[in-house]
């Protein structure tokens, strides 16, 4: 079973989103800047993206992906592959950099 990680919904100012989702339902930003951001709440992520920059969609947390894959870097360190499910919905395939510990 997979783990849904985030929906991303298109908003024309990601800060602002930010802001209000934190001050109207208490959730903690992640990230934010002019062109997109996220939120945590305690059961998942919402990313507020600009319309023309990335398309809604809801992302699933992956260990790997297919060879058929276009996968792509994020400044996050993160990376991820975009799809469609057969009605057209697009989702994400999204992988987090492992973080070790050294000490």
């Amino acid at each position: 079973m997979r783990k849904i990680d985030h929906i991303a919904i298109t908003v024309d100012n990601p800060i602002d989103a930010c802001q209000w989702y934190e001050t109207n339902f208490g959730a903690h930003t992640i990230y934010s800047d002019e062109t997109w951001g996220i939120v945590e709440f305690e059961n998942i992520k919402l990313a507020f993206v600009m319309k023309d920059m990335h398309p809604p969609h809801f992302a699933f947390e992956v260990e790997s992906f297919e060879e058929s894959d276009v996968v792509k870097q994020h400044r996050d360190g993160s990376v991820s592959a975009y799809k469609k499910d057969p009605w057209g919905n697009i989702y994400e395939l999204i992988k987090y950099p492992k973080i070790i510990n050294t000490y």
